[in-house]
Parts: structure tokens; sequence; C-alpha cells
């Protein structure tokens, strides 16, 4: 019988009802409900919700009270420090031919506008000189601004791009840029400074005869660390170790691995290529 009655309706019918149910205006209500009732419900929402965004923001305040914005609480997980090179522009293989200047131009400008913070008269304007073979620790609160150590492009030598503006591109003796990445309060080395070598990484050795190391034996003085992170060492420049590859096989892919040597420093994770070592390759065409 219902679905007798039900199928005797109009689509009017249909319309009104819901017309009714939207707004009933002989018993004021919207949707079945009263606009005391509609208050009630908005009420009670507002109340929770409100309960709950301050249970939120105290479960954060409280979070945030725990934690330092100038050293991370927890660190165990980032020592010892991973190694990149410069020029980094599409990958670890560094391919050029050096009888085309095209090819070769943009790791040219890439070192260039890397090196700029190493400029000999900003690192003087802005950083002073310290003691080499020994860290510079700064005591103090730990929000006071941090001094740096000057590290100066010129220190780099044939690879610095003051001399040869190529950085040995044009010869086919290219320079590449290592740094350790940055790690607040690592002191590397424990005492001993973190030496680098190259070697070829799959294959015939003999495709790498030569490399210079720069500035010194290839070392990362201890001057340099503790690093204090981006908030109070503001002047910071990462010191760098130049690999000048004078004497590589030309016209072939040659696989380079690059180490880094000292105390505490781990170079041997098989899975994973940037912990304490780079791998990269070098095709350079005539």
């Amino acid at each position: 019988k219902h679905k007798e009655k039900m199928g005797k309706k109009t689509l009017a019918d249909v319309i009104q009802e819901m017309k009714t149910f939207l707004w009933n205006s002989e018993k004021r209500e919207c949707m079945g409900r009263t606009a005391q009732s509609w208050g009630l419900i908005l009420l009670f929402y507002l109340i929770l919700y409100m309960f709950l965004a301050g249970m939120f923001s105290f479960c954060i305040y409280g979070l945030l009270l725990t934690l330092s914005p100038y050293t991370p609480t927890y660190r165990d997980r980032v020592s010892p420090p991973g190694v990149m090179i410069r020029p980094y522009l599409h990958g670890f293989t560094i391919a050029f031919n050096v009888s085309e200047p095209s090819t070769w131009t943009p790791y040219v400008n890439s070192m260039h506008h890397f090196l700029q913070a190493y400029d000999d008269n900003i690192q003087e304007e802005k950083n002073i000189e310290c003691p080499a073979g020994q860290y510079f620790v700064q005591d103090g609160a730990e929000s006071k601004e941090k001094k740096a150590c000057q590290f100066k492009r010129s220190q780099l030598q044939n690879c610095s791009g003051i001399e040869d503006p190529t950085f040995g591109y044009s010869t086919g003796q290219p320079c590449i840029l290592l740094k350790m990445n940055r790690i607040i309060g690592y002191r590397p080395g424990y005492g001993t400074p973190v030496s680098v070598n190259c070697a070829i990484q799959k294959g015939n050795e003999s495709a790498l005869k030569s490399v210079d190391f720069y500035p010194g034996n290839g070392t990362f003085d201890l001057m340099y660390y503790p690093y204090y992170g981006k908030l109070t060492h503001v002047n910071y420049t990462s010191p760098l170790v130049a690999l000048h590859f004078t004497d590589v096989k030309k016209n072939d892919f040659v696989p380079i691995q690059c180490r880094l040597n000292g105390e505490g420093i781990v170079n041997n994770v098989t899975n994973d290529r940037f912990l304490g070592r780079i791998i990269f390759t070098l095709s350079i065409g005539m």
C-alpha cells in the first residue's frame, strides 16, 4: 500500500514536500529543526572544535618547548658526513669535449657562481683568520652569533679560477670541488684533519694517472669545525678540497671514487654512495 501511495505522487508533490522540509513556515523549522535546535547544535560543535584546536595547539607548544632552533635534538643518524661535488649540473657524469667550448662552458660558469662566496675580498671582509690545525670552539650563549674562519678562493691555487678562468676544462685537465655536508657540532677526525684520496672506482687503474689536491695535501683543516648552524654561523663557508685531474684517459668514460679518510669516517657502505665518499664519471673528449 505504501508503494502504491508513493507511486501516486506527482513531481509537484515531491517538490512541495522538499520545499516543506527545507522550510516549514507553519512550524518555523528548517530541515526539521527550529532555530533554537540549530543554535544549540552549532554551539556544541563550536565548543568541541575550539577544545580540539586548543588541545592541539597546547601539544605543539609543549613540543616546541623541548626543541632548540639552534641545535637538533637527535643527531645520531647524521654522522659521519656525506660528500658532494661541484660542478653539479645534470648528475654525476662530467662529460665535455675540449675542442667544443659550448660543452664545458656550463661547468665553468657553475664553478664561478659557486665560488663567489669564497672570493678573497669577501672572506677578508666577513670572516676572521684562525689558527690552523685546531678546532675553532666558540663558547657563550647558544643564540650568540658565531664567527667564521676565512676560506679564501686563492687557497685552491690552480683550481681557484683566478689564473685559469676555465678551471682546466679548456685543456682537458678539469678541476672538481669536493665538500663535506654540514653537521652541527660535528668535529671530524677526532683531532686529526680528514684527508681525501681518489682512484678508479672500477676498471683499468692506468686511466687515472695523476690528481693534484688543493689546498695543501688535500685535507679539511680542523679550524673550520665545529659548525654551529645557519642561524648563528651566518657567514660560514664550507671548506673545500679541489681535485685537479691533470692526467686522465681521454675519449672514454672513467669512473672515479673519492673517499674521506680519518678517524670516525665511514666510507665503505655499499648502499650509500655519498657516505664518506663520492662516485662520479669523467668523460673528456678531444
